[in-house]
């Protein structure tokens, strides 16, 4: 069994791998990445293409490196400081950036306040873009328990995201990161992490999360935070492995890169880093425009996620 320190790098690690892994896919079809790579464990599946180099990591762990760098800077949460690390690398034009995220990191407005006004005005916010970032800080959370780390995810999603609904995503798949670094089996904390929810948001996670839904049953492209978090989870549920569940996230076609990443940190909780494939971690690499050129390694990302560890 991993170790709990296993559980976290795999968490970290995970969650990168499945985004490198599912960009050069982004908005293709249904079953494209098995079509390509038809037998499990065959290698080359790191391809690249789409404007991705292989290994190349997305702005989803870009923004997570960002989190967990602040976090382990400042010794915990500061959410103006994590605010800022955004603001400077939206504005160092990154390769990828949603459209919400953009609008409201280069609006101008002030950190706490940037998010809600713009949902006031586009009452358009309920993106997985903060549900993609959340891997390190719920590794960095997790120690403090089931509230603590809820908490903590609603208030790094509200930094980009006005809609509720990406704060109770986020905080659902940092608790059942959580559940799994302890070595128990996060699909069946689902129940008590529903009632943990605002009530206005239960019902709809609620069904989404059941162990009869499947990704054929969403009723919202999975750029949403509902589809893609259930996707993540329905893709767990249904596999055995860290690389059969990202295979099965990336084949479900549409946000690929952010249905593997979430994947990728739930199934790496699970299984532990060394079901990561190494042929996909070797070509990992993570820059991060507007701070210095710089580009982090697989290398890099362990020795963080360890110090998100304590």
């Amino acid at each position: 069994m991993p170790t709990r320190t296993e559980r976290a790098l795999g968490a970290v690690i995970g969650s990168a791998v499945g985004d490198a892994l599912g960009a050069p896919f982004e908005f293709g079809p249904e079953g494209a990445f098995s079509a390509r790579f038809p037998a499990p464990g065959a290698g080359g599946e790191m391809c690249g293409g789409g404007g991705w180099d292989p290994g190349e990591a997305t702005d989803d762990t870009q923004m997570a490196v960002l989190v967990a760098e602040s976090l382990l800077e400042r010794g915990g949460l500061d959410l103006p400081d994590v605010f800022r690390r955004f603001r400077r690398w939206a504005a160092a034009d990154p390769k990828d950036i949603g459209l919400q995220t953009e609008a409201v990191l280069t609006g101008g407005d002030p950190w706490d306040l940037a998010a809600a006004l713009h949902f006031r005005t586009s009452q358009r916010a309920a993106g997985n873009g903060a549900l993609m970032r959340a891997a390190p800080s719920a590794v960095y959370f997790a120690p403090l328990g089931r509230d603590a780390t809820m908490d903590a995810a609603r208030r790094l999603s509200a930094l980009t995201h006005g809609d509720r609904a990406a704060w109770e995503g986020t905080a659902v798949l940092h608790e059942l990161v959580r559940v799994a670094l302890t070595g128990a089996d996060p699909l069946t904390a689902v129940p008590d992490t529903l009632h943990a929810l605002h009530p206005d948001h239960h019902d709809r996670y609620a069904t989404v999360l059941a162990p009869d839904w499947h990704p054929d049953l969403a009723t919202e492209f999975n750029g949403a935070v509902w589809p893609c978090l259930a996707s993540a989870v329905w893709a767990v549920r249904t596999t055995t492995g860290y690389e059969d569940a990202v295979r099965a996230a990336i084949d479900l076609g549409g946000d690929t890169d952010t249905v593997a990443a979430v994947t990728g940190g739930l199934a790496g909780a699970v299984y532990g880093v060394d079901a990561v494939p190494a042929r996909w971690t070797e070509p990992l690499h993570v820059p991060l425009p507007g701070f210095a050129g710089r580009v982090l390694s697989a290398t890099d990302l362990t020795g963080l996620a360890r110090r998100l560890c304590g």
